[in-house]
């Protein structure tokens, strides 16, 4: 038997400091023999897709000042997961690029000569042992895939259940949900939607413009059995704190 912890959604710095205390506890004391990081690890508001559609882009040496700094902090962020999952030895680590993540990719694109700022090599995701995924390239460990998410909507879920045909856990959209359904052959499969650990704030998200959002702080527990079959505990973050395992955990 081996347990997975799953983070969804990140978005460093703009992360919720409480919901990330949470997790990083939730490690130390489930001590999981696998971590998966299922992307949009970064906000990477300074190479956004959306930043320059109404504004002349400026010269590249006012972007790379802003580009290090963000670089820097997310960096930053990672090494507090790495340090834990150093001390509770877990070994085996993924993480699955997200659409966000990718905006570093689609600078590089544009600016080939600056490789060292593509998502890979600005995290040093190869330096820390991470087996490293493009955005919505599948991890499929036993009977579960994971991916960061392709698809969004109302039924999401039941979209990514339908299009991967097998059971499927993803980040993307922010929310918590699950659909099920039974294949003749399969059995019972599910989709989950594993929420997020971001700030949750108008103040951080203005680009919402005041518009209410479904979205939950949350991560996952996979158990995998000899059999390649699973269990998968949906762990809620309320307002910085989780009950797991009988244990109030509090960021």
């Amino acid at each position: 038997m081996k347990r997975a912890i799953v983070i969804p959604d990140q978005h460093f710095p703009i992360h919720d400091e409480s919901a990330v205390k949470v997790v990083l506890k939730a490690i130390e004391f489930v001590k999981p023999d696998i971590f998966i990081n299922l992307g949009d690890v970064g906000e990477w508001s300074s190479v956004s897709g959306h930043r320059y559609k109404r504004r002349k882009r400026p010269p590249l040496e006012y972007q790379l000042p802003e580009i290090d700094e963000e670089i820097k902090a997310v960096n930053k962020q990672i090494d507090r997961f790495d340090k834990v999952l150093d001390k509770v030895k877990c070994k085996e680590r993924h993480i699955l690029a997200g659409n966000h993540d990718e905006w570093l990719d689609s600078f590089v694109e544009e600016n080939p000569y600056l490789d060292q700022y593509s998502f890979r090599n600005a995290c040093k995701w190869d330096e820390r042992g991470y087996e490293y995924r493009v955005w919505n390239d599948v991890l499929t460990i036993g009977k579960i895939s994971f991916v960061h998410g392709a698809y969004t909507g109302l039924s999401h879920a039941r979209t990514h259940l339908e299009r991967y045909g097998t059971n499927i856990m993803y980040g993307h959209v922010h929310d918590v949900s699950r659909h099920s359904s039974t294949r003749l052959l399969d059995g019972n499969i599910s989709a989950w939607s594993m929420g997020c650990l971001k700030d949750m704030s108008a103040e951080k998200n203005k680009w919402l413009k005041g518009r209410l959002h479904n979205w939950n702080h949350a991560f996952g527990i996979v158990t995998f059995f000899d059999t390649g079959y699973f269990q998968v505990e949906v762990v809620d973050i309320v307002k910085g704190e989780c009950s797991l395992w009988g244990k109030i955990i509090k960021g």
